[in-house]
């Protein structure tokens, strides 16, 4: 078999207050046909492990464009388009191919494009023809709409919240895909909307029992893949929301009525479901009073979803109560960044921090602070075996605090962010992270206690008050039972 491999993944926030570019690009990593060779990401890895997979059973590999950003607002128009033409003129120019597998986020969103993903996948249909196979991996933090679906052969999501399972998930791709083209399977697919928006840790329940009925569903009998698309509720588009997504062989009715019975549970589940996380000054109390490490995380301020990265609210807080033994990172600030690192190692001397994107920044912090360490390509541990890159990043101290500024915008994903700095955090009585829910997956082996704080910022959860101009409003937790509308 002949098998081409691409993507573009990036995550669009549309309340996020600047646009995604090439440079947003070319810091995530913009390859053309190395990225199996040079991408130590997660879109690399899953390439990787597609094209090992398809080598070891003998067929021929053709790479093309993969490339991600960090989310932020909407893909600049001339930026999507010509990355997704120069994916199609490969197809088309290197082709005929057995089988397509693209690596997608499944939120991108640019100017003139609600549904990047749909728009590319229908395009490469169009190329490609009906026979052949398109095989589609997606983050779970996806708007799963028709054209995606229709367009594709088969579409599997990462079940896990961190997306520790991104390896596994491109393993169950490749498999239905291959063998969808050998004739072994026939995929079809049943998408149960549940009308929910909402924020889905499986680290946690009732969302840890759920998953595992996923993966009960795939043993039965006909089920090739069970996925539930968790949404991405910071995004103005009209299918925004969760679904739940089956593939099965040949049976429709088995793929409708699995996908059926999985939503009904996760829907009955909604209320315990709703992200309940303390304000600031609660979180700090109840931090205080927890003993041992306690990992609070800046939840409305994550770069993974959008966020500046650069929210001095929580450290403000933070210093108001005059508490010691604190790392806190990391801020996306390059000027400071850049700062620091002219002035050396040793270096004192007033800075300001933070708080230069837009208003979700809040106002900066005046501190004295000293240059502690210094890394012109600091990078942290990511999600699997993923590596995610800081850029010039420094560790500043003041006021008893050890903090880390970064010059690429990256939630913090692992403790490395802090100690390959040359900070200890042994010996902290508080860590706080700028992330949702990433951070759970490295932080947890060294916490005694994790506290996800309800910071203000860009990635706000009141879920019922989100300013949606695209979307109908008959969706939980706007209403109580939307499902009883229908």
């Amino acid at each position: 078999m002949r098998i081409f491999l691409a993507g573009i993944a990036t995550e669009t926030n549309t309340f996020a207050p600047f646009p995604t570019g090439w440079r947003g690009f070319e810091e995530g990593g913009l390859h053309r046909g190395d990225a199996t060779r040079n991408d130590p990401g997660v879109y690399g890895e899953i390439a990787r492990t597609w094209r090992g997979l398809a080598e070891k059973d003998g067929h021929t590999v053709v790479e093309g464009l993969i490339a991600s950003a960090q989310p932020s607002g909407k893909t600049v128009r001339s930026v999507y388009e010509s990355m997704r033409d120069e994916i199609l003129a490969q197809l088309e120019r290197d082709g005929p191919f057995d089988v397509v597998l693209l690596g997608l986020h499944g939120a991108m969103i640019a100017d003139g494009y609600d549904d990047c993903e749909g728009d590319l996948i229908q395009r490469a249909r169009a190329i490609v023809g009906p026979t052949v196979k398109i095989g589609v991996e997606l983050d779970p933090h996806c708007h799963l709409t028709d054209a995606m679906v229709q367009g594709a052969t088969a579409i599997v999501l990462m079940k896990e919240y961190p997306h520790s399972d991104y390896v596994p998930r491109a393993q169950e791709l490749y498999a239905i895909c291959v063998g969808a083209a050998a004739g072994t399977y026939n995929p079809v697919s049943a998408v149960v909307d549940l009308r929910m928006v909402g924020f889905y840790p499986t680290t946690a329940e009732p969302m840890a029992s759920l998953l595992q009925t996923f993966f009960a569903a795939e043993k039965e009998r006909g089920v090739l893949s069970a996925s539930f698309a968790h949404g991405f509720p910071w995004a103005d588009m009209v299918d925004v929301g969760s679904k739940m997504l089956v593939i099965a062989d040949g049976d429709e009715r088995l793929a409708f009525e699995t996908a059926k019975s999985l939503a009904a549970r996760i829907y009955d589940a909604r209320e315990k479901l709703l992200p309940r996380y303390p304000k600031i000054d609660a979180a700090i109390d109840q931090a205080i009073g927890l003993p041992g490490l306690v990992v609070l995380a800046d939840t409305a301020d994550n770069p993974g979803g959008g966020s500046p990265g650069d929210d001095t609210r929580l450290l403000a807080a933070l210093r108001a109560r005059k508490l010691d033994r604190i790392a806190i990172g990391c801020f996306w600030d390059p000027v400071l960044a850049q700062t620091c690192a002219e002035a050396g190692v040793g270096a004192r001397f007033d800075m300001r921090l933070g708080g230069k994107a837009g208003p979700s920044s809040g106002a900066p912090i005046d501190l004295v602070g000293t240059v502690r360490a210094i890394e012109k390509n600091h990078t942290q541990g990511g999600l699997g075996p993923s590596r995610s890159a800081m850029g010039l990043s420094v560790w500043i101290e003041a006021d008893d605090m050890d903090i880390v500024i970064c010059s690429k915008r990256t939630q913090t994903f692992s403790p490395d962010a802090f100690t390959g700095l040359g900070i200890d955090l042994s010996t902290k009585r508080f860590v706080v992270v700028k992330s949702s829910q990433h951070f759970h997956a490295l932080f947890a082996p060294i916490a005694d206690a994790i506290l996800q704080v309800a910071t203000p910022g860009a990635l706000q959860m009141d879920f019922a008050s989100m300013p949606y101009t695209k979307r109908d409003a008959n969706y939980f937790p706007r209403v109580a039972d939307p499902q009883a509308r229908n």
